[in-house]
């Protein structure tokens, strides 16, 4: 009893509203834990499969497709963006009742669809993998493709339902458990290719020989540990579940208006990544692979600036809607862009002029191709990070509808890219040039929207000014940074982690250093907190 007592003492503590500047470093430190587990899974993957078994991995990356896009179409950033609005406007006018029987109907909804859509990938995997992600596959690959995609199947199910629960715990300003659950998705994925590939005994009884399917079951217990890691969060919140759809919910009602735009939204982004893989899966044994490897890579900055920065502002923003604050509302939006632009700016830099060691620690040696590849994709860093604030500016309004407009555009733009430059061949890396002119179109429009909406008033002067400065910062970063990887370069002799980390470390803290230095010098309140904390370390004991 008192240990019971004890666990939802911690819990609770755990699930203490953070302020924006606590939420966005939780969510950062949580996406860099996940990105480091990403890089030790990928590691250990492609020192397996990579260069010894190169149809094998083709086949597994190919397999996650079909789920990924169903989960990425019914719940994902769909979800979130259309329910936490909704949900919390009834948290701020008080009605706790219809904001957890709107919680229950959207989870029970969810849980319901993204079943029958995990049944139907079981049932046609064979042309799902034959003829739209794996058209390029050998036999034994597009077999193996198949196998694996019936045992993922099940995963927009498990995730539909993590990602509800997590939301309500996002819409409340809770996100400690919220921010845990994605890294624990990597461990699951992690036991499956330390331990499932060896095999599963069962009271001396063989279940499964092993294999690289047991990276398949391996995904699977790690979506169900987020499940379970996202139930543990709602301790303390007083979620009022009920077995049922409540239809008639005015709140309910309105998600299911939402829902499709940003849905459709999400799914063209992931058509634009079922068109890659299927170019790439064309490319020769390993470059499906090394596409992907290259996109994942370039995706953890995004995740690490735009999505936790954006995230934790996000029900800052709805909230100063939701009170009718509009000039609140785009000073809040200024500061989350700007902080999000400071940030990308030298990231990309470093990502760029380093991405030789980047590669080097998710395989050992490096790899040209990949490293080719996320060169062309680098631009797409900063596009990406910009793009998760720009959007939720729109969501915040309950707008789901322009972005996904605009998505339209950028993303019939990106994938005509992806066809042309693949048909004059460019190869993988004129997939990752496409999608980096796509981003910056993307933002580049969604901006300008909201500029007029604004009346001039959130891209003000001030701002523009302040791009400046940080523009001029970062070409001064990016001649530290080429400078840098002259004088330490990645050599052939450099084949282990521990060779390549020191080296990788110098060039990033130096460049992250002159960028910092030279915002300082130009004035940019971005930096100055940082200087601030430095000032009270150093002059702490300093009477």
């Amino acid at each position: 009893m008192k240990k019971r007592i004890k666990f939802q003492s911690v819990v609770a503590m755990a699930n203490s509203r953070l302020s924006i500047k606590w939420a966005a470093i939780v969510l950062a430190s949580s996406t860099l834990l996940s990105a480091l587990l990403g890089i030790f899974r990928d590691r250990l993957l492609n020192g397996y499969y990579l260069d010894t078994y190169p149809t094998g991995i083709d086949a597994y990356t190919a397999a996650f497709t079909i789920p990924d896009f169903m989960f990425f179409i019914l719940t994902s950033g769909a979800l979130a963006v259309s329910f936490i609005p909704v949900f919390n406007q009834r948290l701020v006018n008080g009605n706790k009742k219809s904001a957890w029987e709107l919680s229950s109907s959207v989870l029970n909804l969810m849980a319901f669809v993204t079943l029958i859509a995990s049944i139907l990938i079981m049932i046609f995997a064979d042309p799902l993998v034959r003829y739209i992600v794996g058209p390029g596959l050998d036999e034994p690959g597009t077999i193996l493709a198949i196998n694996m995609m019936r045992v993922i199947a099940i995963n927009p199910f498990l995730m539909s339902i993590a990602t509800v629960l997590s939301s309500i715990q996002q819409a409340v300003g809770r996100f400690v458990f919220y921010a845990i659950a994605p890294a624990l998705y990597n461990v699951g994925i992690l036991i499956g290719i330390t331990v499932f590939t060896g095999g599963i005994n069962l009271f001396g009884v063989q279940i499964f020989e092993g294999g690289i399917m047991g990276v398949a079951l391996g995904v699977v217990l790690g979506a169900i540990l987020q499940v379970l890691m996202s139930i543990i969060g709602l301790i303390g919140l007083g979620f009022d579940y009920h077995f049922k759809i409540s239809w008639k919910n005015h709140g309910f009602k309105t998600v299911l208006k939402l829902l499709p735009a940003r849905s459709l939204d999400q799914g063209i982004d992931y058509v634009n990544t079922i068109l890659n893989t299927n170019l790439s899966s064309r490319m020769g044994a390993g470059a499906l692979r090394s596409y992907q490897q290259a996109t994942s890579l370039s995706t953890m900055p995004v995740n690490l600036i735009g999505v936790a920065i954006s995230t934790a502002f996000f029900p800052k923003l709805t909230e100063d809607l939701g009170e009718g604050k509009e000039n609140e509302f785009f000073a809040t939006f200024r500061v989350a862009l700007r902080t999000i632009i400071w940030i990308a700016f030298p990231v990309a830099i470093v990502a760029f002029f380093s991405r030789g060691y980047v590669v080097s620690f998710i395989k050992n040696g490096g790899d040209p191709l990949i490293a080719s590849i996320l060169g062309a994709l680098v631009i797409s860093i900063f596009g990406r990070s910009v793009f998760h604030i720009a959007s939720r500016g729109f969501y915040a309004r309950q707008d789901t509808k322009t972005p996904f407009i605009v998505s339209i555009v950028a993303v019939g733009t990106t994938m005509l890219l992806a066809i042309i430059f693949s048909m004059i061949g460019l190869g993988p890396e004129g997939l990752g040039l496409a999608q980096s002119i796509g981003a910056i179109l993307e933002i580049t429009i969604l901006l300008f929207i909201l500029q007029r909406i604004s009346k001039r008033e959130l891209l003000n002067k001030s701002f523009w000014r302040a791009i400046t400065k940080m523009s001029f910062a970062s070409i001064i970063t990016a001649c530290v940074a080429y400078s840098m990887t002259k004088f330490f370069p990645l050599l052939k002799a450099d084949d282990s982690i521990f060779s390549t980390l020191p080296k990788f470390m110098l060039i990033t803290i130096t460049s992250f250093a002159t960028y910092a230095i030279a915002s300082f010098f130009l004035g940019l309140n971005e930096v100055k907190p940082i200087f601030n904390k430095l000032k009270k370390i150093i002059f702490k004991n300093v009477v």
